[in-house]
Parts: C-alpha cells; sequence; structure tokens
C-alpha cells in the first residue's frame, strides 16, 4: 500500500516542520508522498517547507491557494494525491514512528476489506456510550452520531471512495470530518483501532482550550447540522433523530459547564 499525506497548512510556520519531520520519520517500507496545501499563509510556512525539501530527500510535494479554508485544502490534496490511499496530518499534529505501518498491517490483515482506519491519540481511550472500545472496531453511523469519532490525523481512506463521495462539504467550517466520516461509514468499511499512534494539538483533550476547537456553539450547531444531513439521507429514522437531538442538547450543556469550570 503506497500513501499519500495530505497536510493543509495556514500560518503553521511553528509547527510545520515538526509535522513533515514525523511523516518522514515512519517505520514504512513502502511508498510515502506527502502533499502540504498552503491556504493563502501569511507567515513563512511555505519558505520552511520549501526548506525541508531542499534537505530531504522525501517525495514532498508544495500547493499554494488562496485562503479557502481546511476542507477545501484537503478537496484540493485528494486531488494531486498519487496513490491509493490517502492519510491526512494537519499542520500542529504529530504521528508516532508506527503510525502508518500499525494500520496497514490491520488492514492488510483483514485482507484489505477496510476502506477507512483511524486510531486513537494522546493515549486517550474512547467510549461510546457506556463501553470503552478496547479492540478493533467496525463502526456504524449511529456510533458516531453519539460520539464523533476517530480525530483527522488518526485516519488512513482508500482514495477511491473519497472521490465516490466528491470528498469534504466546504459548506461545513466546523464538524467537517464528522460530516464526511458519517458518508463513509453509511456505505463502506468504517474501523477503527484503539492504539494511540498520534499526538494532536500538543496533546491536548477534545474540547475546553482555545481555538477552533473550543468554539462550542459552532461545533453544537455543524454537530446539529450533520445530524439533519443523516435524517434527510434516511441514515436514521426521524424517531432516532428526535432523541439524538435531544441527546445533542444535554451533550452541549455539558461542555459548556466543563468549560465554565476550567
Amino acid at each position: 500500500m503506497n500513501i499519500s499525506v495530505v497536510i493543509p497548512m495556514y500560518n503553521a510556520s511553528s509547527t510545520i516542520s515538526d509535522v513533515l519531520t514525523s511523516v518522514v520519520q515512519q517505520d514504512y517500507d513502502r511508498r510515502i508522498e506527502i502533499i502540504v496545501i498552503d491556504d493563502g499563509s501569511t507567515d513563512s510556512c511555505s519558505n520552511i517547507v520549501n526548506d525541508f525539501i531542499g534537505k530531504n530527500d522525501f517525495d514532498i510535494k508544495l500547493i499554494n491557494k488562496p485562503n479557502g479554508g481546511v476542507s477545501s485544502a484537503r478537496n484540493l490534496g485528494i486531488e494531486n494525491a498519487s496513490y491509493d490511499w490517502i492519510a491526512f496530518l494537519d499542520s500542529d499534529d504529530i504521528w508516532l514512528p508506527s503510525k502508518l505501518r500499525r494500520q496497514v498491517e490491520v488492514v492488510e490483515s483483514l485482507s484489505s476489506n477496510v476502506d477507512f482506519i483511524g486510531c486513537a491519540r494522546n493515549n486517550e481511550s474512547l467510549r461510546i456510550g457506556l463501553r470503552k472500545i478496547k479492540t478493533l472496531h467496525k463502526a456504524v453511523v449511529r456510533e458516531l452520531l453519539v460520539k464523533m469519532f476517530p480525530q483527522t490525523s488518526t485516519a488512513l481512506i482508500r482514495k477511491s471512495v473519497l472521490q465516490e463521495l466528491g470528498g469534504y462539504d466546504t459548506s461545513f467550517t466546523h464538524a467537517e470530518d464528522g460530516e464526511l466520516w458519517i458518508r463513509i461509514c453509511t456505505k463502506y468499511r468504517f474501523y477503527y483501532l484503539p492504539e494511540s499512534l498520534v499526538i494532536t494539538g500538543g496533546g491536548k483533550p477534545n474540547f475546553g482550550h482555545s481555538g477552533l476547537s473550543a468554539n462550542l456553539q459552532a461545533m453544537s450547531d455543524g454537530g446539529m447540522k450533520i445530524l439533519n444531513m443523516a435524517i434527510k439521507r434516511g441514515d436514521v429514522s426521524h424517531l432516532e433523530g428526535a432523541i439524538f437531538r435531544v441527546f445533542y442538547y444535554f451533550k452541549s450543556l455539558r461542555r459548556v459547564i466543563i468549560r465554565s469550570l476550567n
């Protein structure tokens, strides 16, 4: 399995070198290409990437585009990918050296009957309701509506799946990954590996901190939009949708309370 790594980048001068290094240092013996999409940055991150390219004998492409958001950047990366599998990596996240190797080992152990595989990050355990996921898990849509997982930088996906679905919905500014994950999980084989192979956001928790992930109202609105689209497509029934709406209300309230206590 040869892999295209898509890294959207916006003003990431302080982190992008470490991110690229984490890909170059993968203990994976097949072909890897890195596609960095500079989404209209105003800092020196493109210069840093070009300097990195000059110092490393590795297949790295830098593509510049006007600022259009992370979804459009990832879609452009998908369009320019050479290989049949795509791994997403954000410009402030780090892969552990065994990340790709472990995921590919799992895919091949299942005779390649996998279209999507994510993994744990930051040594966190995944709980869906009261259940802790301890072994390789094939997910269903309702589980993702309860607990959106996995994080973007853990995902390894067949390029053909992304192409068939049209990639990311660029109308989303929050929860864009969740929207795409739901569409993938509805039609394809979606797996989660409970091994922590990625460090995201410097190891911070999912919410309660500054930054995009801390915009709780926007996250809540994005989640509700995903649910409404899932109901419209028939992924869940209207009755299930009503139950999920109540669940989302209390989930959002819980996040606000936790945020206020931090």
